[in-house]
């Protein structure tokens, strides 16, 4: 009997194959039935990456102020009270001279 199949055992393994490379080009990670995945992903991460760029340069024009050439001594002052933990954001600051 098996000497009846051995003529067929190279088509039938190209036919896996072949069945094997259609099934994942279909249906893998990369397939064509993956696409609009892939697109709601790029959606998602193009939003995410525009919310990051706006956060950046909203940082870099605050430390832009930071700077000792354009020091902003209300920008400073808020930031040392925020890191120091001194004033509640309802509290009054009142400056004096001294």
């Amino acid at each position: 009997m098996f000497a009846r199949l051995q003529p067929f055992l190279p088509t039938a393994a190209i036919l896996f194959l072949i069945f094997y490379f259609v099934f994942h080009a279909l249906t893998g990670e990369r397939g064509l039935l993956s696409t609009s995945q892939r697109n709601a992903d790029l959606a998602a991460k193009t939003k995410e990456l525009k919310k990051i760029r706006a956060e950046r340069m909203d940082l870099e024009a605050r430390a832009r102020l930071l700077r000792s050439g354009s020091l902003s001594a209300d920008l400073l002052e808020e930031r040392a009270r925020s890191l120091l933990g001194y004033a509640d954001p309802k509290d009054y600051v009142i400056r004096t001279k001294r």
